[in-house]
């Protein structure tokens, strides 16, 4: 469950910026996970919550957003997304050369303080 190193170093991140920019607690986090990420979202707020005690974001709340897989075909051109964790082929053309454009993901986008 590579989720804990995982929640570690973003309460690491999210702690550092709040002492370094002079705030006493961190009241919210907001990161984005793309689903080809590799990471379990409900995992991640597992470990978060776990590992945030006894720290500046021991009360925070971890919101989650999902980032949806988004590619672009290199054989079509056509853009397209999918629901699944992985993509194989364009549904357009079938082609199986393609640039990932969203999905792998892993941003902190919002740390709310006090």
């Amino acid at each position: 469950m590579h989720e804990v190193s995982i929640a570690l170093s973003l309460l690491e991140r999210i702690v550092e910026e709040c002492e370094k920019n002079g705030y006493s607690k961190v009241v919210a986090v907001t990161v984005d996970v793309g689903r080809a990420s590799g990471i379990m979202p409900d995992a991640l707020s597992f470990s978060f919550e776990a590992l945030k005690t006894d720290t500046r974001a021991s009360e925070a709340i971890l919101t989650i957003n999902d980032v949806a897989i988004k590619a672009l075909c290199n054989n079509c051109g056509s853009e397209f997304s999918t629901e699944d964790a992985y993509v194989f082929m364009c549904p357009h053309c079938s082609s199986n050369s393609f640039t990932m454009l969203s999905g792998r993901e892993l941003n902190i986008t919002e740390i709310e303080v006090q």
